[in-house]
C-alpha cells in the first residue's frame, strides 16, 4: 500500500525548513522534497546575513547548514525531487515528480523564486562565461579583475560590497538615480573606493566570444550609449516565483505568486504557500521562517477537521 503523509513540504529554503521543524515537533508524518541536491534556497546565494536575530554576520551557507542540522536532528526525511503537478485525490493530494508520486493530506509550497533575466543580447549566450546571477558562487573567479553589477536593491548592493573585497574595480549599473537598498547597505557600498555607480544607466548588450569582454550601456538621461570593459557581469534585478508548474492548484496574482495571508492559506483548502512564493510585502529570511511556523499551525487546524 502506498504511503500517505500528513504533510509534504515542497522546498528547503528557510520557510520550508522551518515548516519541517514545526511539523516534526507537532508529530505530523511529514516529507520534505527539494529539487536540488542541497538545502537552503536563496540563503545559499547570500554571502552575509546581518539581519537575522541572534546570528549577526553569519554567511548564508553557514545559516543554511544550521537550519538543516536542526531539522535533521528532529528526524525529518528529505528527498530529492521537483513537484511537477499537484492533483486533488479525495481527502489527499497527489504530488507528482519526474521520478515518483507522493500522497499527503496537506501540502506546503515553499518553492521560492528564481533570478530575473535582463533579456539582452549576449546574456544567455555568455551565461556561465562571465554572466552570473550569484556573486557569492562565482565572485572568486574575478579576483583582481573588473566587474559590473546590475541592479539597485539589497541583492545588487550586497553583491557589490562582496565583490569589492576581491575585485580591482566594481561598477554598479542602475537605471534610476537612487538605490532601493537598505540605507546601511547603501552607506557601506558608496564608501568603497573601488566602486563606481553608473546612475541612470541600463545594460543593452553583453559582448564577448568565449567570455565576457564588455557591455553596452545606455544613459537614459543623456540618451547616449557607451561601452564598458569588464571581465564579468553579475545580474541582480529581482526574482520571479517558482510557481509555473503548480499554478493550477491555487489562485495566484498576475506575477505568479500564490495569494495567501499570514495564515498561509491559499484558495484551495489543504494547500499552503510560504516564504518568497506567497504574496507579501517583505521577502526576508526572518519572514520566511515566520511563514513556516504559521503554515504548520494552519495545517494542524486543517488536518483536525478532515
Amino acid at each position: 500500500m502506498e504511503k500517505k503523509y500528513d504533510l509534504v513540504i515542497l522546498g528547503s529554503g528557510p520557510a520550508g525548513i522551518t515548516a519541517g521543524i514545526y511539523a516534526m515537533r507537532a508529530r505530523l508524518d511529514t516529507l520534505l522534497l527539494e529539487k536540488g541536491y542541497v538545502t537552503g534556497g536563496q540563503m545559499l546565494n547570500t554571502f552575509e546575513v546581518d539581519n537575522y536575530p541572534g546570528m549577526p554576520q553569519v554567511t548564508g551557507s553557514e545559516m543554511s547548514a544550521a537550519f538543516e542540522r536542526h531539522v535533521r536532528q528532529l528526524g525529518l526525511p528529505i528527498r530529492q525531487g521537483e513537484a511537477t503537478k499537484i492533483i486533488p485525490d479525495g481527502k489527499y493530494f497527489c504530488i507528482e515528480t519526474e521520478e515518483d508520486t507522493y500522497h499527503a493530506s496537506a501540502v506546503i509550497i515553499a518553492t521560492g523564486t528564481r533570478h530575473r533575466l535582463l533579456n539582452v543580447p549576449g546574456e544567455k549566450e555568455l551565461s556561465g562565461m562571465g554572466v552570473s546571477y550569484c556573486a557569492t558562487c562565482d565572485g572568486a573567479f574575478y579576483k583582481g579583475k573588473t566587474v559590473a553589477v546590475v541592479g539597485g536593491g539589497d541583492a545588487a548592493v550586497e553583491d557589490g560590497i562582496f565583490l569589492a573585497r576581491i575585485c580591482k574595480k566594481v561598477y554598479l549599473i542602475h537605471r534610476r538615480d537612487e538605490l532601493r537598498a537598505a540605507k546601511i547597505l547603501q552607506e557601506r557600498l558608496l564608501g568603497l573606493e573601488n566602486v563606481e555607480v553608473l546612475w541612470n544607466h541600463e545594460v543593452k548588450e553583453i559582448a564577448g566570444d568565449e567570455h565576457v569582454t564588455d557591455v553596452e550601456v545606455y544613459d537614459n538621461q543623456k540618451n547616449s550609449r557607451s561601452r564598458l570593459a569588464v571581465d564579468g557581469i553579475f545580474i541582480a534585478v529581482g526574482v520571479q516565483p517558482n510557481s509555473q508548474a503548480l499554478e493550477q492548484i491555487a489562485a495566484t496574482d498576475r506575477a505568479g505568486y500564490f495569494i495567501a495571508g499570514e495564515d498561509c492559506k491559499t484558495s484551495t483548502p489543504g494547500i499552503f504557500a510560504v516564504g518568497d512564493i506567497r504574496t507579501k510585502t517583505l521577502r526576508q529570511i526572518v519572514t520566511a521562517a515566520a511563514d513556516g511556523a504559521n503554515a504548520v499551525t494552519s495545517v494542524l487546524e486543517y488536518v483536525e477537521i478532515l
